[in-house]
């Protein structure tokens, strides 16, 4: 069977609070572990009226410790708001509390507004340092080197296993390069994915820590009793991603039974082009829905996503795609 996994931005629910959302996100998690998901991510958004999990270190930590087996990461880190250094020592800390759990996903962009960037990177020279301070993680992250002047404690000798996380064929070529496995951000941003998949797989050179590429695909998963309910549960993310590019960011809203009633046509055309990767319906639907994006690019793992307003919705929703999984992979 293919790994599957699920990505978890902890969404504030209108009506709702981030306590709440917080409060969700580890019963999802605990839920998560228990349908044999592989891996649970959190990632880092800022100055997100509906997004919990700005401090994406402190969340893992509290799922990590409120779960047993389940891996924990970020996917992903947003490595330019960020010292490497604090980033080692806060991901070997995690390592070193529920060693063999943790991941470190990382990313190139701010994950915020313009005006938040700034208040996160004081003395941003606007150089693109991500390479670099891509290495300078994973060298603290790497065997202890008595002779270094400066040393992440903990964190040295942890290896964490770290990811590159992209949107463009920046992420894809510089995965390759460093021979690390690769996510993309096809839940929000698919339309490089299919050069990007192809980029790195061709220019993917082994490394110490992965002799062959490793790529993990993320898709929308909106899944219902029957399609349309899994049509309605998928209104909440149309809205909300159309109130962010309208520059009116708020709480994940309720859903609606037609949502062209609520969003302006061409910000839904724009909404439903980035949530294009996507699996939404009954049962039935979602299995071939999600057969086809894997027969298509042949992941290494799949990484499931779905922001839903109803916490009961979401718990069945993650439930019906880890049974589908497990019967696309009985008939494979």
């Amino acid at each position: 069977m293919i790994p599957h996994s699920v990505l978890d931005l902890s969404p504030v629910p209108e009506g709702a609070t981030p306590a709440e959302a917080l409060a969700n996100t580890l019963d999802l998690a605990r839920h998560a572990e228990a349908l044999g998901y592989h891996r649970y991510w959190l990632a880092e958004h800022h100055n997100m009226p509906g997004i919990a999990s700005a401090a994406t270190a402190v969340v893992i930590g509290h799922v990590a410790g409120g779960t047993k087996t389940i891996r924990v990461g970020s996917g992903g880190i947003m490595l330019p708001n960020h010292a490497p250094l604090m980033v080692a020592e806060q991901f070997g800390t995690l390592a070193t509390l529920y060693p063999g759990r943790i991941d470190l996903g990382l990313g190139r962009a701010p994950g915020t507004d313009g005006a938040t960037m700034q208040a996160l990177r004081r003395g941003f020279d606007g150089a693109d340092h991500f390479p670099r301070d891509v290495v300078e993680v994973m060298g603290y992250l790497g065997d202890p080197d008595p002779a270094a002047p400066v040393r992440a404690v903990p964190g040295a000798g942890t290896h964490v296993p770290v990811w590159i996380l992209g949107s463009s064929l920046y992420g894809a070529q510089l995965a390759a390069y460093l021979g690390l496995p690769y996510a993309f951000a096809s839940h929000f941003a698919p339309q490089a994915l299919d050069e990007a998949v192809e980029i790195y797989r061709r220019t993917f050179r082994p490394s110490a820590s992965l002799a062959r590429p490793h790529f993990m695909l993320a898709i929308n998963v909106f899944a219902g009793e029957d399609d349309a309910e899994g049509r309605y549960l998928r209104s909440s993310q149309q809205q909300a991603f159309a109130n962010l590019r309208s520059g009116r960011p708020g709480k994940l809203p309720r859903p609606v039974e037609d949502v062209t009633t609520v969003v302006e046509p061409a910000f839904l055309r724009m909404a439903d082009g980035a949530l294009a990767v996507q699996a939404c319906g009954g049962p039935a639907t979602v299995r071939a829905a999600l057969a086809g994006w894997i027969a298509r690019f042949r992941p290494d793992e799949v990484i499931l996503t779905g922001a839903i307003h109803d916490h009961a919705k979401r718990r069945r929703s993650f439930e019906i795609a880890a049974s589908v999984m497990e019967e696309i992979a009985a008939a494979a």
